[in-house]
C-alpha cells in the first residue's frame, strides 16, 4: 500500500468517525434517534460498507443505515434496534 492511499483511507476513517459521532450528538439534541457508543463502534464498518458515499452528510448517513438495515452486520443490528427500542420507550414517558 503506497503512503499517499494509506493516507486516504486514514483521512475517510477518521471522517466516518466524525461523522457518526456528529450524529450522535446531533440525534440525541434533537430527541430523535440516538445512537449509543455502542453503536457507534459496533456500526462503523457498515457505516463504510453501506453509507460511504453519504460521508460525511450526517442526516443521509443517518438514513442510510436505517434504509439499508437487512445489511446491517448482527452486531450493528441489535445494537440499533435496543437503542431504538430504548429511545421509544423514552419518548412514550
Amino acid at each position: 500500500m503506497t503512503s499517499i492511499f494509506k493516507s486516504r483511507v486514514l483521512v475517510r476513517r477518521a471522517a466516518v468517525a466524525l461523522a457518526v459521532a456528529a450524529t450522535v450528538s446531533l440525534l440525541s439534541s434533537t430527541g430523535s434517534f440516538a445512537f449509543s457508543a455502542e453503536a457507534q463502534q459496533m456500526c462503523s464498518g457498515d457505516a463504510f460498507r453501506l453509507c460511504g458515499a453519504e460521508i460525511p452528510n450526517i442526516p443521509r448517513i443517518t438514513a442510510c443505515m436505517v434504509r439499508n438495515r437487512s445489511q446491517l452486520s448482527g452486531g450493528c443490528r441489535v445494537v440499533l434496534d435496543r437503542d431504538l427500542a430504548a429511545q421509544r420507550r423514552a419518548a412514550a414517558e
